[in-house]
C-alpha cells in the first residue's frame, strides 16, 4: 500500500514492476525496427550486425549495473543530474540538465511522437508529412517552419501525454505499464514469427554461410580532409571503426534506460528497487533487441536489410511473412511502442528540471509540485518546448550541387530540425555516461563512508571497461563524424555562461 504523502512531497508509488516497466518502456521506441539497415550497410555481414547490437548490450548493461550503486546511494529526484552534481559540482549537473532540456529529452520525445504520427499515417493516409495545414515558410537558406497533419498529430500526442502526467503518478504509470507490456509482447511476437515461422532457406543461406565476411559496405568518410576514408572491408581497423560508428544507431535505440533514476523520489524502497529495475529492464530489452535482429536475419537476406524501404526493416520482415497486411501490423506495433516510449520520457524528464529548480538552477515554478504531487509546471514547460521542436524544418540539399532536394513532382523536400540536433548530442550523451560512471570512482574516494546498499557489479573492472570502450567510440566519432560530434559538444558548453548567469540572478 502506498503511504499517504506529505504536502509538497512526491508519492512513492512506483514498485519494482513499475520501475522495470519504466526502464524498458523508455528504451523501446522505433529504433530497433529501423536502425539495423544503416548498421548492416556499415558492417556488411550478418555476424557483425549482431556484434554491433551485442556491444551495445554489454555497454548498456554494464552502465546500468554501475548506475545502480549511485541510484541506491542517492535515491533522490533528478537521478543522473544529482550524481554529476555530487561527484563534480553543480556546474556539471547543470550542464547535463541543460542539455537534457534543450534537446536530449525534448528532442527524443519530438522524434518519437513524429514516428508515432508517421506510422499512423500508414493506416490513415490523410496524416501525411506533406498534407499542409501551414505550408513551409522559409526562414533562411537552410531552415523553414511548417505545420503538416503529421506534425499536428505529433504535437497532440505530446499535449495529451503531458496533461495525463499532470494528473498524478498513478495514471502515468498505468499507461506506461499497459503500453510497455503490449510492445514487449509485440516484439516477442515478431521474434517468434521470424525465427520459427517466417524463416526461409534463402535468407538463412545468404546470412549464415559467410557469417563474418563483409560484402557490400558503405564507406566511412571522415569530415577531416587529412583522414582517409575506411570501410568494414579494410581489415581489423576498418571493422573496428565501422562497429564504433554503427553504435550511433544502436546506442540511441537502447538509450533512456537511465530515466528511471530521474523518478527516484517516487520509487518505493529505492535502495533495492532502483538497482534491480535497472538490471532487469536493460537485460530484458537488450535480449529482445538481439533476438529481433536474429529474426530479421532469418527472414531477410542481408542485402534486403541494407536496402529496406525508408530503412523500415521490421516492416520489410513482416511484409515477407504476411504480404501487404504485414505493413499494417507493423505500423500498429510501432505506434504502441512509440506511444508508450513517449509517455515514459515525458513522465521522467520533468523530474530533472524539478531537481534543478530546487537548486536554484532552473525556473522557480518548475520546482513546485501540484496538488497531485507531480511537477506540473516542469511537465508543461517540457511539453511546450518539445512541441516547438516539432515545427522547424531543415531544407534538404544535394551534397554535390547544394541545390534544394526535390521529389519527382518537383516539390521541395524537408528534414526535421530535432533530427539534426539529436545527431549532434549523441556524442554529448556518451560523454555524460562516461563522466557519470567515472563518478563512481570519484565518490568511492571522496565519500568512502557513504552508505552503499548496492555496490557496482564487477567494480572496478567492468566500470573501467565501459569508460575505455566508450572513450574509444567517442574518439572514432570525433574523427569520422566530426560535423555531428563537435556541434554537440558546443551545445553542452553553451550552458556554461547560462549557468553563471543563473547563479548570478539567484537570490542570496
Amino acid at each position: 500500500m502506498t503511504p499517504a504523502p506529505e504536502a509538497d512531497k512526491f508519492v512513492r508509488g512506483l514498485g519494482l514492476l513499475d520501475s522495470t516497466m519504466l526502464v524498458a518502456g523508455s528504451m523501446i521506441g522505433s529504433g530497433v525496427f529501423i536502425v539495423s539497415a544503416d548498421i548492416a550497410r556499415l558492417v556488411g555481414s550478418s555476424g557483425w550486425l549482431l556484434v554491433v547490437w551485442a556491444v551495445t548490450g554489454v555497454l548498456t548493461i554494464i552502465a546500468a549495473l554501475t548506475y545502480g550503486e549511485l541510484a541506491a546511494m542517492m535515491p533522490r529526484a533528478g537521478g543522473q543530474y544529482v550524481y554529476l552534481r555530487e561527484a563534480y559540482g553543480p556546474l556539471w549537473g547543470f550542464l547535463y540538465g541543460w542539455t537534457l532540456f534543450l534537446i536530449i529529452q525534448t528532442g527524443t520525445i519530438a522524434a518519437v511522437s513524429v514516428a508515432f504520427a508517421r506510422f499512423l499515417g500508414v493506416l490513415t493516409p490523410v496524416i501525411s508529412p506533406t498534407n499542409w495545414i501551414v505550408s513551409p515558410i522559409t526562414l533562411s537558406r537552410n531552415y523553414a517552419v511548417s505545420l503538416s497533419m503529421q506534425q499536428l498529430v505529433a504535437i497532440l500526442v505530446i499535449v495529451f501525454l503531458t496533461i495525463v502526467n499532470t494528473r498524478g503518478l498513478q495514471l502515468g504509470k498505468l499507461i506506461q505499464n499497459v503500453f510497455t507490456s503490449a510492445k514487449t509482447l509485440s516484439l516477442l511476437a515478431l521474434i517468434v514469427l521470424g525465427v520459427f515461422i517466417g524463416r526461409n532457406a534463402d535468407a538463412l543461406a545468404a546470412n549464415f554461410t559467410n557469417l563474418w565476411t563483409p560484402g557490400v559496405v558503405s564507406p566511412i568518410k571522415s569530415d577531416l580532409s587529412f583522414v582517409a576514408s575506411v570501410s568494414a572491408t579494410g581489415g581489423a581497423l576498418g571493422m573496428l571503426i565501422a562497429v564504433c560508428v554503427a553504435q550511433v544507431g544502436s546506442l540511441f535505440s537502447a538509450d533512456a534506460w537511465n530515466n528511471v533514476t530521474f523518478t527516484a523520489g517516487e520509487v518505493r524502497d529505492p535502495r533495492r528497487n532502483l538497482p534491480l529495475s535497472l538490471a532487469l529492464g536493460t537485460g530484458l530489452v537488450i535480449g529482445l533487441y538481439l533476438l529481433a535482429n536474429l529474426a530479421y536475419l532469418c527472414v531477410l537476406p542481408l542485402e534486403k536489410i541494407q536496402h529496406a524501404a525508408d530503412d523500415r526493416v521490421g516492416t520489410a520482415a513482416m511484409a515477407v511473412m504476411f504480404g501487404a497486411t504485414g505493413g499494417a501490423i507493423m505500423a500498429v506495433a510501432i505506434m504502441i511502442s512509440t506511444f508508450g516510449c513517449c509517455n515514459g520520457l515525458i513522465l521522467a524528464g520533468a523530474r530533472v528540471y524539478y531537481a534543478m529548480a530546487q537548486d536554484g538552477l532552473f525556473f522557480r515554478s518548475t520546482g513546485r509540485l501540484n496538488a497531485r504531487h507531480v511537477p506540473a509546471m516542469a511537465l508543461v514547460l517540457q511539453g511546450v518546448w518539445t512541441a516547438l521542436l516539432v515545427l522547424p524544418r531543415t531544407r534538404l540539399r544535394d551534397p554535390i550541387t547544394n541545390a534544394p532536394v526535390r521529389d519527382s513532382a518537383g516539390v521541395e523536400q524537408y528534414g526535421n530540425l530535432y533530427g539534426m540536433l539529436l545527431d549532434y548530442v549523441v556524442f554529448a550523451v556518451l560523454i555524460f555516461y562516461v563522466l557519470t560512471i567515472a563518478g563512481v570512482f570519484v565518490l568511492r574516494r571522496t565519500r568512502p563512508q557513504a552508505e552503499r546498499p548496492y555496490r557496482a557489479f564487477g567494480y572496478p573492472l567492468l566500470p573501467a571497461f565501459y569508460i575505455v570502450a566508450a572513450t574509444v567510440i567517442l574518439l572514432v566519432l570525433a574523427v569520422y563524424r566530426t560535423q555531428t560530434s563537435w556541434p554537440g559538444l558546443l551545445l553542452v558548453l553553451a550552458g556554461v555562461p547560462i549557468y553563471f548567469l543563473w547563479r548570478k540572478s539567484r537570490p542570496a
